[in-house]
């Protein structure tokens, strides 16, 4: 496996084929496999590292603001429940391939008085009835899922508020989360409800792929243990409050369980989406409808590039918005794995890009419809467009129903001597 750190290599998942297991995906640079399915009924993403270690908690997460692990626990577990998805008439997981039809349980948590629970999109994906249980003596209550959003791994349900006693859990802040920082996890592993973890923040700023195939950035890291049916439930910190969504785990070749790296879609994502969820039932996003990939110094000399840093184009989608306007993708195949011959974009709106994911958050900053200017060398020749940025399509072209229109490829991939993969702009 390639080794990453927080600074550089951020990419967990990378250059994706789909495969088996209720969604298998293969990292093609080293031993790991993303897992997406149903396992004795409990959901889970799963990123499996073959010949990992045994890691685990070493940190006392009851520090913070004075109370013990137990203390949060009798004071946050009541708002944590335990999630029976039905199935729908898909059949299939998120990336794909069979999956197992019946019920399939995970985690979630109350967010307010008003009976609003977020829990992970994958946990409800196709689900045509969804029960929710408070706690282990009452009855299930049903649930409405109100909004979803793969392209985050993110789900809203929402029960009557006479139906049950609701104790929400109060959210904390993501951008403040330092590593080695102490935290909780709290879910329904196994089907075992309302079973505490902890351990530390092991780092920051990950990316893994969503359920759709496109990427979720700023991940939060953690060696909690997390396993099948945590999916959706809360990572708190050392003062009880979430800080982010725990969403998927890494295990060992036989599937065996947390081998103590687990992922979080952080908590300040789930801020900033939630109210749209609630109103409006999905999130919509800019797309620019290319596929990038990193240039290094090395890859500008290796190719002969005018600029030693920018986006350099790979693939332009078939009718997208970036065709449209006239950018072009590589056509040449390099040593280096990459295309050659495509438009290096430089600056987005007049603001100058060094990266891939530079122009990503530049486009994720706009909404469909608008217009952005793009700068780019074709060869040596400096040029500018206007692109119209399109709604973007709720799968990739890997994933099931991705067909002209969506962005091709994998996440972004760790950067090595040759800089790094292609990478689909959200």
């Amino acid at each position: 496996m390639t080794t990453m750190t927080p600074e550089k290599q951020r990419t967990v998942p990378a250059n994706l084929i789909a495969g088996a297991l209720g969604g298998l995906i293969v990292l093609i640079a080293g031993a790991v496999l993303l897992v997406t399915g149903v396992i004795g009924g409990e959901t889970t993403r799963e990123v499996v590292q073959q010949q990992a270690p045994l890691a685990r908690p070493v940190a006392d997460a009851g520090k913070g603001d004075g109370r013990t692990v137990g203390d949060i626990y009798r004071s946050e577990a009541p708002g944590v429940v335990f999630i029976r998805a039905q199935g729908g008439g898909q059949g299939k997981s998120p990336f794909g391939t069979p999956q197992p039809e019946g019920a399939a349980t995970g985690s979630g948590f109350v967010v307010d008085k008003q009976g609003f629970i977020l829990t992970n999109a994958h946990v409800v994906e196709g689900a045509s009835k969804v029960e929710v249980s408070f706690n282990e003596k009452d009855d299930p209550v049903q649930a409405e899922v109100k909004g979803r959003d793969p392209s985050s791994d993110l789900a809203v349900l929402k029960v009557n508020p006479d139906d049950a006693k609701l104790v929400p859990i109060p959210l904390g802040s993501s951008s403040g989360v330092k590593v080695g920082d102490a935290v909780i996890a709290i879910g329904n592993p196994f089907g075992l409800a309302r079973t505490v973890t902890t351990g530390i923040v092991s780092a920051k700023q990950r990316e893994i792929e969503a359920p759709n195939g496109f990427p979720i950035r700023n991940i939060i890291q953690t060696d909690a243990s997390i396993n099948p049916g945590n999916s959706g439930g809360p990572l708190l910190d050392a003062n009880g409050r979430v800080i982010g969504i725990n969403s998927q785990i890494a295990t060992g070749g036989s599937g065996s369980g947390s081998v103590g790296i687990g992922f979080a879609v952080p908590v300040d994502t789930a801020r900033q989406l939630l109210p749209q969820l609630k109103t409006d039932g999905e999130i919509e996003r800019a797309y620019l409808g290319v596929e990038m990939a990193e240039v290094t110094e090395r890859v500008a000399d290796d190719l002969n590039l005018p600029a030693k840093e920018g986006a350099l184009i790979q693939e332009v989608v078939p009718g997208g918005p970036a065709a449209e306007a006239g950018l072009r993708g590589g056509r040449t195949p390099t040593a280096e794995g990459l295309r050659a011959g495509g438009d290096l974009i430089v600056e987005v709106d007049g603001k100058k890009v060094t990266s891939s994911e530079q122009v990503a958050e530049a486009i994720a900053g706009k909404k469909p419809g608008d217009e952005v200017e793009v700068a780019y060398f074709r060869g040596d020749d400096r040029k500018t467009t206007t692109v119209k940025l399109e709604k973007r399509p709720n799968k990739t072209a890997g994933q099931p129903g991705g067909g002209q229109g969506q962005a091709p490829g994998g996440p972004q991939a760790p950067e090595g001597p040759g800089g790094g993969l292609p990478f689909p702009l959200p």
